[in-house]
């Protein structure tokens, strides 16, 4: 398993943006398919985006299609771009990675960060 740190949350208003960044230990985080889930209070866990092992294929939640982006640098880290900010968008985020699969299923992700607090008010 990889280990993994998400950072660059914290408190924005409405419209604004936040750039989440989620740092793998290793050399191995290119083999690894990558996804954020953000869990809302008193809600269930949600798929937010994914990002395949090259980076050449995107996975969205219809909530944040158009407003976020998730992109992967050729070393440890992926982002989640989140732009036009909504008060709905107020959750912890977490990182999540996975050697096998790419997709929208919290269940096939065996790596987890701690998550990283994203507060939106209006």
């Amino acid at each position: 398993q990889v280990q993994l740190v998400e950072s660059g949350g914290g408190l924005v208003q409405v419209g604004g943006s936040l750039r989440l960044s989620c740092a793998a230990s290793g050399r191995t985080f290119s083999t690894y398919a990558v996804a954020w889930f953000r869990r809302a209070p008193g809600k269930e866990r949600e798929f937010v985006a994914a990002i395949s092992r090259s980076g050449g294929s995107t996975d969205y939640a219809d909530s944040v299609k158009g407003r976020f982006t998730i992109s992967r640098d050729n070393a440890n880290t992926v982002y989640l771009q989140m732009n036009m900010l909504k008060p709905e968008d107020t959750a912890v985020y977490y990182c999540a990675a996975s050697r096998f699969y790419y997709g929208d299923s919290s269940t096939s992700y065996n790596s987890w960060g701690q998550g990283t607090q994203v507060t939106v008010s209006s």
